[in-house]
């Protein structure tokens, strides 16, 4: 089968497409027919070992893994020993998790990280959903939100952003985006009731506090987002900050200085969530998608072959909402 793979870490310049041997499915596994696979940062973190504590999981010298990708949809092509909930040809989506392997034709996934893709969604709709959509139902399941609530989400424009939006609505909360000037359109089409453009510096200075605080970003100090809760409001960071390349713990110190203050307040709640690959959170999505709650939004598609092109769009041009590989 043909697939991007990469022997090096380093940028999208070390990605290259290549021959290599089609898996097969063994005990529970099915293999996958890839139609399309969504790009995230954590692939261009992948990618580069970048920030280098990642390496002592993923291989200290050189990738563990050859191929990047954890997003896909696509249709059966075989299953495995034991396999019994999905048979040739059906169409399925999934996270694959840590095991990677979706910038290819095929790959093989576990049965129980499998589900039939939502049947109003394109393979590219559908592929844009595990990773960024779990991550932000995760989130907001974690903070409670609830109808009725304000919350205020820091990266609106963003993959994880996009769906945080449309979920919270979809939970029955006053949404406000926090964005550029030319992602304040793309906010409100999302259904955001209020949008503050970051540029103009009324960020992280709204004029109502709120109950529960997104951050998605990572680049404004904990003090300044705890100052923007209701009393009783709960913080949620998610993804970690930002990184410039080439450190040792890149973005982590936020997240990390989370955790431990989280130990120690008292009127108000921080909580860093780990999603985790399910069936059950896939099933979810594809509820919500169907029901019309949520439509993934996506920036550009690029071929397969053009991986190393769409990677570089995604690091470099501040890529809003999804972008997508299709094969």
């Amino acid at each position: 089968m043909r697939a991007i793979v990469q022997d090096r870490y380093g940028g999208p310049e070390q990605l290259r497409l290549a021959e290599v041997e089609t898996p097969v499915p063994g005990a529970g596994e099915v293999l996958i027919r890839v139609r399309a696979a969504a790009l995230n940062a954590y692939d261009w973190h992948f990618m580069r070992g970048d920030p280098y504590v990642m390496r002592t999981s993923m291989g200290l010298t050189r990738p563990g893994r050859r191929i990047r990708g954890r997003d896909v949809a696509g249709e059966v092509a075989d299953v495995g020993p034991g396999v019994t909930e999905f048979a040739k040809g059906d169409e399925v989506f999934t996270d694959p998790g840590h095991a990677q392997g979706a910038f290819a034709e095929f790959v093989c996934v576990p049965q129980e990280l499998v589900a039939p893709k939502p049947a109003n969604l394109s393979f590219a709709q559908a592929a844009a959903l595990p990773l960024a959509a779990g991550t932000a139902l995760v989130c907001l399941r974690e903070a409670g939100l609830r109808s009725g609530q304000r919350i205020l989400i820091n990266g609106a424009s963003g993959g994880v952003g996009t769906f945080a939006v449309q979920i919270a609505k979809a939970f029955g909360a006053e949404v406000t985006a926090v964005c550029s000037t030319r992602n304040l359109a793309l906010a409100g089409e999302l259904g955001a009731d209020h949008v503050i453009d970051y540029t103009t510096g009324d960020f992280p200075k709204p004029p109502i506090a709120y109950d529960v605080v997104l951050d998605l970003v990572g680049n404004h100090r904990l003090r300044e987002l705890l100052g923007l809760l209701e009393p009783g409001g709960t913080l949620v960071l998610s993804g970690g900050g930002v990184s410039t390349g080439g450190s040792l713990i890149g973005p982590m110190p936020l997240i990390f200085s989370g955790m431990l203050l989280a130990r120690f307040l008292r009127r108000r709640r921080l909580v860093v969530p780990t999603p985790v690959a399910s069936r059950a959170l896939l099933d979810e999505l594809r509820r919500l998608t169907e029901s019309g709650q949520v439509t993934p939004a996506i920036d550009r598609t690029f071929p397969l072959a053009e991986a190393p092109a769409a990677l570089r769009y995604l690091e470099t041009e501040h890529a809003r909402a999804k972008v997508v590989l299709t094969v």
